[in-house]
């Protein structure tokens, strides 16, 4: 039985994996729907700067004939993923966002490109980042900037820009994000996805951040994360349970995960004790946000049976010493060399932050602050089972700027938005966004759910129980109407 695009394209991941085992789906027909999707909104959107069709047309016929010769297929079989540009991919460009790497293709797969294109999954392309991802939206100086499918004149949020516009119009069913400071969960939030940042060490990272060849791929070491961006809880569930998992390239990779992952979406949340804090005791919040958040909070309260209280972890605003990690490991040597030849085509707020005169003691003074703010959380965390915090301080706001200066009439720093997201990058421990609701004008604002260290099963099964009490995938950006 022949399908419309629209139909394929509003499919969740493991929809169409069942239905291509089943041979219900040709992986052909599915990948040419998302391959129309994107020829029709990408010129709008700008999610994908590298896409790869004729790739994708001859893994997906490579599936089809499998199946019709009786052979094995892995779980991801015939679906379509996007892949964010600074993840490496052996024989594709990737760009990073940055003029030095415009025509770099790497030697080898980043850990999980090897692990879905081994699960059947077919790549359609890389999506778009802002210039090594040390930015939280989607502008560089190589690609067009990517846009939001709620309002295309606002900015889909970063590091993972065009991964967020590309799961929320339908591009394709789920991508892969990397997370250093929020990367993941910020887009996630602008563009009203799901999106999970799991325990450090969950995810395995190769080449990306560990090789030294490269200036600015090899960043971001101990903060960094990479993780599933999707329209449902179980297909994030489902990503996962095929990227997880240790392996000897990453020295941080943990153990296999005690437990199934797509089973980890089942199940109540009776009885447990959840802190919500709506600004951590200092930060400037959109009322919108506030009121957003606000109401999803008490949803846990009132139809999941947990008991919830407002209580703030207790540390004061840790966003500088944040930045001193980020450049403790970063290649200064390297990137300033390159910032010598290549200079006028790099990202303004890259050139100011690879001229600041950093100190050992402003890396020292970071270490300590980050190990401040882990001794505060685990203290935190011996009395509740989550926190619920708003993902971000405001709603998507103007393309081609790093955020607002004024939020709730306060003047902020332009990073002060991202309060929430970042400090869970310096203790490591799992964090996921839900869409929480909408402003007045239609645009999505995000709930960030945080659990204790290494219980990235009970973020899932949380995420998952908000989802049933309060779906969000019925709600379509305007962008697909128009």
């Amino acid at each position: 039985m022949s399908r419309s695009t629209d139909e394929i394209c509003a499919m969740e991941a493991g929809t169409i994996a069942d239905l291509v085992r089943r041979r219900e789906l040709s992986p052909v027909e599915v990948t040419k729907a998302h391959l129309e999707r994107m020829d029709r909104l990408d010129p709008l959107l700008h999610a994908f700067c590298t896409p790869t069709p004729e790739l994708a047309l001859a893994t997906a016929k490579a599936i089809e004939d499998d199946l019709v010769a009786g052979r094995a297929v892995g779980p991801l079989a015939g679906v379509p993923v996007g892949v964010k540009d600074l993840i490496c991919t052996a024989g594709i460009k990737t760009v990073s966002g940055s003029a030095i790497y415009e025509e770099f293709i790497p030697d080898e797969d980043d850990v999980v490109v090897e692990r879905l294109k081994a699960a059947g999954a077919v790549i359609l392309g890389k999506t778009n980042v802002p210039e090594f991802g040390y930015s939280g939206v989607g502008h560089n100086p190589v690609f067009e900037t990517t846009r939001n499918p709620w309002n295309t004149n606002l900015t889909s949020g970063g590091s993972s820009a065009g991964s967020g516009a590309a799961v929320a119009s339908g591009m394709c069913p789920f991508a892969l994000g990397s997370d250093g400071g929020g990367s993941v969960r910020i887009p996630s939030a602008h563009c009203g996805i799901y999106g999970l940042k799991a325990s450090m060490g969950r995810v395995p990272l190769y080449p990306g951040t560990k090789d030294e060849r490269y200036p600015g791929v090899s960043s971001w070491e101990s903060l960094e994360h990479i993780g599933p961006m999707s329209r449902t809880v179980a297909d994030a569930a489902l990503m996962m349970s095929v990227i997880a998992g240790p392996d000897p390239r990453d020295r941080f990779t943990l153990p296999e995960a005690p437990y199934d992952w797509r089973e980890t979406v089942k199940g109540d949340l009776k009885g447990l004790k959840v802190a919500f804090s709506i600004d951590w005791g200092y930060a400037a919040v959109d009322p919108r946000v506030r009121e957003i958040v606000t109401a999803a909070a008490r949803v846990f309260e009132t139809e999941l049976g947990c008991f919830v209280e407002e209580a703030h972890p207790g540390w004061s605003d840790p966003f500088g010493a944040f930045w001193g990690l980020v450049a403790a490991e970063t290649d200064l040597k390297g990137m300033r060399a390159l910032l010598k030849t290549h200079g006028d085509r790099m990202s303004s707020h890259l050139v100011a932050f690879l001229n600041t005169p950093w100190t050992a003691e402003d890396f020292t003074d970071a270490l300590m602050v980050r190990k401040a703010v882990n001794n505060k959380m685990w203290r935190f965390m011996q009395t509740y089972d989550l926190i619920l915090t708003p993902t971000l301080a405001v709603p998507p706001f103007a393309i081609d700027i790093q955020g607002p200066e004024k939020i709730d009439g306060r003047m902020v720093a332009n990073t002060q938005w991202l309060a929430f997201t970042f400090p869970l990058n310096m203790t490591g421990q799992p964090a996921a966004t839900v869409p929480a609701g909408f402003t007045e004008d239609g645009l999505p604002v995000g709930m960030q759910i945080i659990g204790r260290h290494l219980d990235d099963a009970l973020v899932l099964k949380a995420s998952a129980a908000f989802e049933r009490a309060r779906p969000w995938t019925q709600r379509r950006p305007p962008v697909l109407d128009a």
